[in-house]
């Protein structure tokens, strides 16, 4: 459709997009489950904290074709090509491996969104700019999706590795996905907004757009279905979570309906659907795509003479503290004091994903909880980066979100 420039290009053969991927693996590995945490009965927001919000940790082509037993290799939520093999892998040989390797790479996919996100957020100095309170609600958002797909994974009897999943900034999305895209931190600019942040969230077919089409999601949707339909797998839904993140709430997947409700979620709310932009699943959010999409040009979406344009009210673009892009050494000649603080931070942030890899291996509610207490303890040190100048220009520091190892 017509109406606006400069949307993220895409590049090569079309390759499918991380939404498309997610919710189809995702719903081709759910059947019914029946377990939950009570522990988890009560709200848990990972983005509430007492000096500010929060943290949090929290695909593609055809190609090579592979085996079942190949295609489910435990680290596959880290192997570049693993989406790539596993599209490539005929409708007969599909598995219980197969669902729990593209799981594992829809675990990998949500957690890499997060590190960008939180740093845009982070940046920006009003916090009750409609340009910060979009993006938190994107990151409310993505820590759902996280937790649905490791609901998931139990429920296919595998282990979520949410540490193991961790990417390393600048790269590539896991798995292939948007090829040709490069994930960086930095501060909430223009650029990040349109090279990372819609790039992340483009939906096969954005509705406004200029350019050529990419194939629609719905064909790798249904072939997925029946991929689950033909496996046909027991589950269980041990160690699954039940807990409210943002404005959801995590739910173990105890009927078809549950599961059909939740995978839909996650679609729409990434990258709305082909009749509407803000058809968002039983909410008036645009989606994340459209919502970025409103950040870069300044302007709500809305319908003028019949297509989607971005010429609605004025969004402003707010102030933001000017954390330049983490380099890939990740500034190991920093000051002493800026080397502090970026070994506290990452710390910190191994402690979040350990919390994660527990809470969906038996430690439950509890780790869950000692999890979200860790991610409330990143952005204070997030900020006092970003407040510290690098010598020689107007730019300042920001964290670059590695594990320990």
């Amino acid at each position: 459709m017509s109406g606006t420039t400069e949307e993220p290009e895409k590049s090569g053969a079309a390759p499918l997009g991380r939404r498309g991927f997610l919710a189809s693996a995702a719903l081709a590995a759910t059947v019914p489950a029946v377990a939950a945490d009570p522990a988890l009965a009560a709200t848990a927001d990972p983005c509430a904290g007492a000096t500010g919000h929060a943290a949090a940790v929290t695909a593609a082509t055809h190609a090579v074709p592979v085996t079942a037993s190949q295609a489910g290799a435990p680290a596959a939520g880290t192997d570049g090509d693993s989406v790539t093999r596993l599209l490539s892998v005929p409708q007969r040989q599909r598995d219980i491996h197969w669902l729990r390797s593209a799981l594992q790479l829809a675990v990998g996919l949500e957690l890499a969104t997060l590190p960008p996100y939180l740093c845009a957020w982070w940046s920006v100095k009003d916090r009750n700019s409609e340009a910060a309170r979009l993006i938190k609600r994107v990151i409310d958002d993505e820590m759902y999706h996280l937790g649905v797909v490791c609901n998931l994974t139990l429920a296919v009897g595998g282990r979520p590795r949410v540490r193991q999943a961790a990417p390393v900034y600048p790269g590539p999305l896991p798995g292939g996905v948007h090829k040709g895209v490069t994930i960086h931190l930095s501060g909430l600019t223009k650029a990040l907004v349109h090279d990372v942040m819609m790039a992340i969230e483009a939906p096969e077919s954005p509705l406004a757009r200029s350019v050529g089409a990419a194939p629609s999601i719905g064909v790798f949707y249904e072939d997925l279905l029946q991929t689950f339909r033909s496996v046909s797998p027991e589950l269980s839904g041990t160690g699954q979570l039940s807990v409210r993140i943002g404005s959801d709430l995590l739910r173990p997947a105890a009927t078809p309906d549950d599961v059909d409700r939740s995978i839909e979620i996650i679609k729409e709310q990434g990258e709305g659907t082909d009749s509407s932009p803000d058809d968002t699943f039983e909410n008036d959010h645009p989606a994340h795509y459209y919502a970025f999409g409103e950040i870069y040009h300044g302007r709500r979406l809305r319908v003028t003479r019949g297509t989607w344009q971005y010429d609605g009210a004025v969004v402003p673009f707010p102030a933001a503290r000017p954390m330049a892009r983490v380099p890939a050494d990740g500034w190991p000649h920093a000051p002493a004091r800026v080397r502090t603080l970026l070994d506290q931070f990452d710390t910190t942030y191994t402690a979040v994903l350990d919390g994660l890899d527990s809470a969906w291996s038996g430690g439950g509610g509890r780790a869950l909880s000692a999890a979200v207490h860790s991610m409330r303890g990143l952005e204070d040190l997030a900020v006092q980066l970003m407040e510290t100048g690098i010598a020689g220009g107007k730019s300042t520091y920001g964290p670059r979100f590695r594990a320990h190892s």
